[in-house]
């Protein structure tokens, strides 16, 4: 199945100040998280984020907020548990999901999402753990249980669908 930006939404989950320095590869988490907001921005795809108890671990980092339409405050590990699903546009049962923590809360709204019928795209380079063993844990578990698992570019060049669209030029620059 491949997704359709008219149907899609971006989440990106927990991409906080004081969490991301503990992130393995944590820079590349966020700069892949902010290439596949600006793409979502640029196919006017619409992206929410989630902070975790911002007031422990601080909000997300300025260049993910900007990119973003919503930001939800939550508490659970499952963002669903929280509003999430409310807050999701109608009409768009796709769900392309990235941030961290991947093993827990990546995971965890993931598979909820999965158990209310949105189909779901893991970007496997736009997410991190602490460690990477349970990240990798995490993607297989998540590819078990219904996600696919896919790259920034994967998903661009899917949302794009052919290179006429206007985006393309801008698209290319930002993946190359």
């Amino acid at each position: 199945m491949l997704m359709q930006s008219e149907h899609s939404t971006l989440l990106l989950i927990d991409i906080q100040q004081k969490l991301m320095p503990a992130i393995a590869n944590g820079q590349k988490v966020v700069s892949q998280c902010v290439t596949l907001g600006t793409i979502a921005a640029l196919l006017n795809i619409p992206v929410l984020a989630t902070e975790q108890m911002p007031e422990k671990l601080g909000p997300n980092l300025k260049a993910v907020k900007e990119l973003c339409n919503r930001t939800l405050t939550k508490h659970h590990f499952d963002a669903c548990s929280d509003g999430l699903v409310e807050a999701l546009p109608e009409g768009r049962p796709h769900i392309v999901i990235a941030g961290c923590e991947t093993h827990v809360c990546v995971m965890q709204t993931a598979l909820s999402l999965i158990d209310a019928g949105y189909s779901l795209w893991v970007v496997a380079d736009a997410t991190g753990s602490r460690r990477e063993f349970d990240r990798d844990v995490a993607l297989d578990r998540l590819r078990a249980g219904g996600a696919h698992i896919v790259t920034v570019e994967m998903v661009a060049f899917e949302w794009m669908r052919h290179c006429k669209d206007t985006a393309f030029k801008d698209l290319q620059r930002l993946i190359k």
